[in-house]
């Protein structure tokens, strides 16, 4: 069986998509403790924006955000050539993993370190390097979980979206299904997030200034990202074969199967 997946070069295509997202998806939940200065990547002093009565706005945004558009890009290449089962197979998948992981984070910082280890970052300026470990990996409950269902829910209205709008387009214009179904779910995964790990700890009017700086940004990338969205449509096209291509997407857009896998294989 092994041997004729590793034939069928759509299914190659979908299995190492899929590690990829998955992958992706963990390293940006990981290194989401980092909050970085977006205006300072650039060398420009900080803005200072006031909204909803909050002041001293600017572009901190979590590392997290430099890859998290990666994955709105895959899912909308997913959507495209297998479908909206697909793309929930793959979210659901990634989700799991990361959970996994954060369930290893924990068990790890729960256990016992080594005396010699805790005092042994002290010439790098860490004095406990316990502590630091904990810092790092021991993200609050309530932000994974408010990540999480975030990611969840803007990948079902991503994929809604652009079935809706590919539906009206046929094949053509991949760029505005791909950038329209993306501009409205990053709006709905910035607020998710926000309010389910903020409700109570900040205010309504902060929720929603932090959320359209966010926005503003996600929507700047995917904006961004469009040329590249239609750059791995060709080069699919060219791996997989034109003729194959098209039924890759004929089959993503008349079921929810796994169609792919009955398409003839090119090689």
């Amino acid at each position: 069986m092994i041997h004729y997946i590793l034939k069928d070069k759509p299914a190659k295509l979908f299995l190492g998509i899929t590690a990829f997202f998955c992958c992706n998806a963990l390293i940006a939940e990981s290194i989401g403790t980092k909050i970085f200065s977006l205006e300072k990547l650039f060398g420009f002093h900080p803005v200072n924006f006031s909204l909803f009565g909050q002041s001293g706005l600017s572009f901190n945004l979590t590392c997290g955000v430099l890859l998290w558009p990666l994955e709105f890009v895959i899912t909308d290449i997913v959507n495209e050539y297998y479908g909206p089962k697909a793309v929930r197979r793959i979210s659901f998948t990634a989700i799991i993993l990361i959970s996994y992981a954060f369930l290893m984070y924990f068990i790890a910082i729960g256990v016992p370190p080594a005396d010699f280890w805790i005092g042994s970052g002290t010439s790098n300026g860490i004095s406990n390097m316990q502590t630091s470990f904990n810092a790092i990996f021991g993200q609050g409950m309530r932000i994974i979980i408010g990540s999480l269902v975030a990611f969840l829910v803007s990948q079902l209205v991503d994929v809604y979206i652009f079935h809706r709008i590919k539906r009206i387009t046929g094949d053509r214009k991949i760029w505005l299904r791909a950038t329209g179904s993306t501009l409205v779910s990053q709006l709905i995964d910035s607020y998710i997030v926000l309010f389910i790990a903020f409700s109570g700890v900040f205010t309504w009017q902060m929720i929603l200034a932090i959320g359209i700086m966010n926005y503003i940004y996600k929507a700047i990338m995917a904006l961004i990202l469009t040329p590249v969205i239609v750059f791995v449509e060709k080069k699919i096209a060219d791996y997989v074969g034109h003729d194959i291509a098209h039924k890759m997407k004929k089959a993503a857009m008349g079921e929810e199967d796994d169609g792919f896998l009955n398409i003839p294989t090119a090689g």
